[in-house]
């Protein structure tokens, strides 16, 4: 399973974990991923998202559908068909 958000397209960056002695190794920082279920009115579908919690506030100010609509006229592939049945 991958760890990218499917709208904003954040994925997991590398770091080091510093001890107390400042030694250092290497370490993974996840984005904080959660799947989601929205139902679109406009288009009468249901779609199911892998996004991030930044994605989520952003839908819950702006709205699903035109949020949506806002990355497709931005060139981003969200993998949501936003046309009519």
């Amino acid at each position: 399973m991958s760890k990218v958000c499917q709208l904003t397209g954040k994925r997991p960056i590398t770091g080091n974990n510093v001890s107390h002695s400042k030694r250092r190794t290497k370490r993974r920082f996840e984005p904080n991923l959660q799947k989601k279920k929205y139902y679109i009115p406009e288009i009468d579908k249901w779609v199911t998202i892998k996004l991030s919690t930044a994605a989520m506030r952003n839908i819950n100010k702006l709205g699903i559908y035109e949020y949506l609509k806002d990355l497709e006229s931005k060139g981003v592939r969200t993998g949501v068909d936003l046309t009519k049945k």
